[in-house]
């Protein structure tokens, strides 16, 4: 059903539009994703759909009485008003509805004229029928699910609403605009200051919903979760892509590829058209030559395409390290009573990257100082190897000096190798341009500053680098940048980082901090979710029989299951040993990954039972690399 209908929008400051001419549609179903540059209008064009703003022209209209919703960006909640009293505020037309309902049923019961009888009888049936279609009569169950599943305690329910931290507030805000449903929901950002778990909760939540949604965000990760169609907003109109982020930056992909050779193939047959015209504009071929120049005059002239596209980040050659960067042995590290992570074993090999993710406050910065010899450990071993030297960027940015203008605070000390114009090309590499490389660091934006910042490290010539939280000022695009940057990077990176896309497209392995324990995954995000969906699903089954339960063991790169002491289990696969199941691991490991990659190629999608074929042998093959780490869990547990 046809929810939504933007006609000829356009909106602009200072006389330049942000966009103009914009149409589209929003239908029942459909969860779209808004993408586009920082500043082409995202947050604007969404104002305007809730009416909280008005376009220069053009007209947004919704159909058959459709609600909408804007998530906002700022709480007021009235005083006195709990948690949860403020959550269900968002039923105040529904509660008013059963007040109405009450008072019908009162009214029924005492009315004794037979007239006046049937038409209360009527009231009460369309009320209750009403009431039953909203599931009017389970809203605290409503309430508490989705309190609950955005991170809220039982015991906040009862709390004032004013007395919560400011992204707990905009957590409650998220939480009214779920609950009441809106024909539309305009969603800005809305994984903002939400941890990993309340998130991929958002995420399977949202994908269950039948409204139309039209959701701005930077986490890419969330949008191929949730969203099933694109909107790119650039050079002031919008694109629309069939699909969720993933399809989008493939279908975008394509679409240039085909528009350039439309443009070159048309140019090229411009320039030999001109080219005949000037050479036989005389003589006995002028008629064809002033025939072809008509011609030409009444083509339409294509514009070269463009696409939206981060700056061009790559990093220096480095000198050769040893083969192993870190070699970290029952590393284990304690304040007082509170550890923050234990008998913590890995090497990292020369070449690879290694994410850190976790929520805040778990203890990744403090690994990173741990390694870098900043910070003594509470046990343990940490051995660096040769010649590794490292760059090390914090949250803070603390490496290119605030007070010093751009191109001074990246320049290399006492390094007569860089001149001006030197330093000029690096920054640019990194978007860093003209006027802005005079401008003092502390009045660049975050993104900027960011990109400053890995500039230094290239310039200090590291073949270590440790980043953390690297992509929180960048827009989506300067991740893509620097994500390929890393993976053509010689030497070896660490990184924190909350952002999943960013770790699925970079990391090699992973050290996961979640429910006070500390796991080493060799591979990527995606390898994760499936350890972690295979654990949950093995908890289900045993719950579901009434049997014990499998212990949580260590995934591969633990510490071993024997000195974790974890009680042994039934063997579930038959008896195989563990190099051999790590050997088709890391075969099917490759197929998935060569699965993925033909998905990504025109011929494929040019078939269409081919991409069927294609995909159900993808996921064939990420369910039997499932097995085989559950087989390989097995085997680490019990074989010996």
């Amino acid at each position: 059903m046809l929810l939504l209908s933007c006609i000829n929008l356009s909106r602009g400051y200072d006389a330049t539009p942000l966009f103009e001419g914009v149409e589209f549609e929003v239908h029942t179903g459909e969860r779209i994703g808004l993408v586009g540059p920082n500043g082409a209008g995202k947050t604007t064009l969404l104002r305007i759909l809730a009416e909280e703003d008005e376009p220069d022209s053009g007209k947004v209209q919704y159909h058959a009485g459709a609600r909408h919703g804007l998530l906002q960006q700022v709480a007021e909640f009235p005083a006195g008003r709990t948690l949860f009293e403020e959550a269900k505020s968002a039923f105040d037309e529904l509660l008013a509805t059963q007040r109405d309902f009450e008072h019908a049923a009162e009214e029924l019961a005492a009315c004794t004229d037979e007239s006046q009888h049937k038409q209360l009888s009527a009231k009460f049936d369309r009320l209750s029928e009403l009431l039953r279609h909203h599931d009017a009569f389970e809203l605290d169950h409503k309430v508490e699910n989705v309190l609950s599943g955005l991170g809220f305690a039982e015991a906040d329910f009862t709390r004032d609403a004013n007395t919560f931290s400011g992204g707990q507030q905009r957590r409650l805000l998220l939480a009214k605009l779920l609950l009441s449903a809106p024909d539309v929901m305009l969603l800005d950002e809305p994984s903002n200051h939400l941890d990993i778990d309340t998130t991929r909760w958002l995420e399977n939540y949202l994908a269950q919903q039948p409204e139309g949604m039209l959701i701005v965000s930077h986490d890419r990760y969330f949008l191929d979760k949730v969203t099933n169609k694109t909107f790119e907003l650039h050079q002031r109109k919008i694109t629309s892509y069939p699909g969720n982020f993933k399809q989008y930056v493939r279908l975008r992909d394509e679409r240039y590829e085909r528009q350039l050779k439309e443009y070159e193939s048309q140019r090229e047959y411009i320039e030999k058209q001109e080219e005949y015209i000037r050479r036989v504009h005389y003589g006995q071929l002028a008629k064809q030559a002033q025939s072809r120049a008509k011609t030409l005059e009444k083509i339409e002239r294509l514009e070269k395409p463009t696409k939206v596209s981060g700056p061009n980040i790559s990093f220096s050659e480095v000198t050769r390290s040893g083969d192993i960067i870190f070699h970290v042995e029952d590393l284990t590290k304690r304040y007082g009573d509170t550890v923050l992570f234990e008998n913590l074993s890995f090497d990292l090999p020369r070449g690879k990257r290694l994410g850190i993710m976790g929520p805040n406050g778990c203890g990744k910065t403090t690994l990173l100082r741990i390694l870098l010899g900043e910070e003594e450990p509470t046990s343990g071993l940490v051995q660096r190897g040769h010649l590794v030297f490292p760059g090390y960027i914090d949250q803070h940015l603390a490496i290119v000096d605030p007070e010093k203008n751009v191109m001074r605070a990246v320049w290399p000390d006492d390094d007569p190798a860089y001149t001006e114009q030197k330093m000029r090309d690096l920054l640019g590499s990194f978007g860093l341009h003209g006027e802005l490389v005079e401008q003092p660091v502390k009045q660049l934006s975050g993104g900027e500053r960011s990109r400053a910042a890995l500039a230094k490290l290239t310039v200090n010539g590291a073949n270590l680098l440790i980043l953390d939280e690297p992509t929180n000022h960048l827009d989506i695009w300067a991740c893509d940048s620097l994500e390929q940057a890393l993976k053509d990077y010689e030497g070896t990176c660490i990184v924190v980082s909350h952002d999943r896309y960013f770790l699925n497209r970079v990391a090699d392995l992973l050290i996961v901090f979640a429910d006070g324990t500390t796991e080493v995954v060799y591979g990527n995000y995606d390898t994760y979710e499936l350890l972690r969906a295979s654990r949950e699903e093995a908890k289900a089954s045993g719950k579901a029989s009434g049997g014990r339960q499998a212990p949580d063991n260590s995934i591969r790169g633990l510490t071993s299951p024997a000195r974790q002491e974890k009680a042994k289990r039934k063997r579930k696969f038959p008896y195989r040993k563990v190099p051999d199941i790590e050997a088709d691991i890391a075969t099917t490991e490759k197929k998935v990954a060569d699965l993925e990659t033909s998905l990504q190629t025109p011929e494929v999608y040019r078939d269409a039972t081919r991409v069927r074929d294609t995909m159900a042998e993808l996921e064939k093959t990420k369910d039997a690399l499932a097995r085989l780490y559950q087989h390989w869990e097995e085997a680490v547990e019990l074989n010996g």
